[in-house]
């Protein structure tokens, strides 16, 4: 490749100080970013992929070229959303808790302060996805499933396997109705108030369970 060639694919790959996969990647950022704003504010039939590129600022066949159409933008956005809640709760954890009260509480904290931060975010995960029930009840279960990683070491070894995990999937969805009550109030309630309710709701299920 001549010299000339190789300035004409530099000058192709690179635009604006960025390459072609750092604009890939910031489109991919703003689209998402925009849908967690209007499936935060609106129903989803009631956003169209249009209403997303607008707020985007993107061209619809960047938007094709990403997502195959907008429950798949929805499925990755619910995706993304429960993954950084769960990152943020485990590593909330602490390194050696005194007990399970200490465990839980943090965890619990941990969850209400992102939510707190991020009220949009809260509600695309708990409240706004309809088209989401088959999904959510997958996540109930891998939820239970991090949630029994992260109180391993406070709870005693389960004598019977099947009623821990029914225990855990029963505070998974416990602690996810009582935070779509408190999202669909409008977050009135006091943080530190719900932090201490759920932490007690987990306390009351797993207690029996704790060494």
């Amino acid at each position: 490749m001549s010299e000339q060639e190789r300035g004409t694919a530099v000058r192709g790959e690179t635009y604006a100080g960025q390459s072609r996969h750092e604009r890939v990647a910031e489109r991919r950022a703003r689209i998402m970013e925009a849908a967690v704003q209007l499936f935060a504010a609106r129903d989803y039939d009631d956003v169209t992929v249009a209403d997303v590129c607008v707020r985007a600022k993107v061209s619809k066949r960047y938007f094709y070229e990403e997502f195959s159409d907008r429950l798949d933008l929805l499925l990755a956005v619910h995706r993304e959303l429960n993954d950084w809640l769960l990152d943020g709760i485990a590593n909330a954890v602490p390194k050696q808790p005194q007990d399970l009260r200490e465990l839980l509480g943090a965890m619990v904290a941990a969850m209400v302060g992102m939510l707190v931060e991020h009220p949009e975010r809260a509600r695309v995960i708990y409240i706004n996805a309809p088209r989401m029930e088959l999904r959510r009840r997958g996540l109930l279960r891998r939820d239970a499933e991090l949630f029994g990683r992260l109180t391993r070491r406070a709870l005693a070894r389960p004598r019977d396997r099947m009623r821990r995990e029914r225990l855990l999937l029963a505070l998974t969805a416990g602690v996810t109705e009582v935070v779509i009550d408190w999202l669909q109030r409008g977050m009135t309630d006091p943080p530190q108030e719900l932090v201490d309710h759920l932490t007690g709701l987990c306390l009351s299920i797993l207690g029996g369970e704790a060494k």
